[in-house]
C-alpha cells in the first residue's frame, strides 16, 4: 500500500490545461494559414490592378500620339495636297480674330 500512495499523481487540471493550449494552438496555426493565404490573394490582386494601371497608361499614352500625328497641320497639309483638294492655305493677316460677347456663357450663372 505505501507504493501507491508514493507514487506522484498528476491532477486532472493539469491535462485539461494541456487539452485547452493545444486547441488555443492549433486554431492560432489555423488562423495564421488563413490570414496568410487572404494576405497572397490581396497582394495577387494588387499586381494585377498595377498591371491594368500600366496597361491603361499605355493606351493614354498611344491614343496621345495617334491624335497628335492626326492633328499635325504639316501632315494634314500633305493629305490634302496628295488628295488633290481645293483647299488653300489662308495667309495670316487674312484671319480676324472674334471674341466672344460680354454676356455670360456659361449655363449655370448666378442670379443677380
Amino acid at each position: 500500500m505505501n507504493r501507491l500512495k508514493s507514487t506522484p499523481r498528476t491532477p486532472v487540471s493539469t491535462y485539461l490545461i494541456l487539452v485547452v493550449s493545444f486547441a488555443v494552438i492549433a486554431f492560432g496555426g489555423i488562423r495564421h494559414a488563413m490570414l496568410k493565404n487572404r494576405q497572397i490573394q490581396v497582394s495577387r490582386e494588387i499586381d494585377a490592378c498595377e498591371r491594368r494601371i500600366e496597361q491603361y497608361q499605355l493606351d493614354i499614352r498611344t491614343v496621345q500620339m495617334r491624335s497628335e500625328t492626326l492633328l499635325n497641320r504639316f501632315a494634314i497639309r500633305k493629305q490634302l495636297e496628295e488628295s488633290g483638294t481645293e483647299m488653300r492655305p489662308i495667309p495670316v493677316g487674312f484671319a480676324e480674330e472674334v471674341k466672344p460677347a460680354n454676356t455670360p456663357s456659361s449655363i449655370a450663372t448666378t442670379l443677380p
